[in-house]
C-alpha cells in the first residue's frame, strides 16, 4: 500500500469536494438530472443512451466511490490517484468539447466552471506518480528481504547438515 502523511491534504481536499458533490447529485430532481445528461450527451454522445435520472444516479455513485476512495486511508495513492485522473480527464473533456465553453485554450466565463478541475487531474496525477514511486520502493524492499531469507535458509541447511554430521558420529 503507498500511503503518504504528505497525500493526506491532497486526498483530503478533492475527497472531500467529489463526495459533496456526488451526495449532493443523489437526491437531484428531474430538472437537475436533465440539464446534466445534456451537458455529458453534448461531448459524450453514447450518453444518450442513458436515461437522465439513471445517469444523474450513475454519475452519483461515481462521485460517490472516488470521494470515499480518495478518504480511505487504505485505498493506496496509486489506485486513488488512477481514478482521480480517470475523472478529472472526463471533466476536462467537457471543457475541450462543448461550445462555449472556451476560447482557444483560455475559459470563457462559462468555461471556467469547467476549467477549474484541471486541480483534480493535477491531484491525481500527483498521487499517482507518487504512489508508483512507493510500489517501486516496495518491490525492491521485497526483492532485499527474499534475497535476506533465502540466504538465511542456506545457513540454516548447512548448519543442520553440519549437526546431522556431529550426531552420527
Amino acid at each position: 500500500m503507498s500511503f503518504r502523511l504528505s497525500h493526506v491534504p491532497l486526498r483530503l481536499a478533492a475527497g472531500s469536494f467529489i463526495l459533496n458533490s456526488g451526495l449532493s447529485k443523489w437526491s437531484g430532481d428531474a430538472e437537475t438530472a436533465q440539464g446534466l445528461h445534456g451537458f455529458a450527451a453534448t461531448a459524450y454522445p453514447v450518453v444518450k443512451k442513458v436515461e437522465p435520472p439513471v445517469f444523474l444516479k450513475a454519475l452519483a455513485v461515481g462521485e460517490i466511490a472516488l470521494g470515499a476512495a480518495l478518504l480511505t486511508p487504505v485505498v493506496s495513492s496509486t489506485k486513488a490517484g488512477a481514478g482521480l485522473v480517470a475523472f478529472s480527464s472526463g471533466l476536462l473533456g467537457l471543457y475541450a468539447k462543448v461550445p462555449g465553453m472556451r476560447e482557444g485554450i483560455r475559459p470563457t466565463q462559462q468555461g471556467t466552471a469547467v476549467a477549474k478541475d484541471v486541480w483534480l487531474l493535477g491531484i491525481g496525477t500527483s498521487l499517482l506518480i507518487d504512489g508508483q514511486g512507493d510500489g517501486h520502493k516496495v518491490r525492491k524492499a521485497e526483492k532485499k528481504t527474499a534475497k535476506t531469507e533465502a540466504k538465511a535458509d542456506k545457513k540454516i541447511a548447512k548448519a543442520e547438515k553440519k549437526a546431522a554430521k556431529a550426531a552420527a558420529r
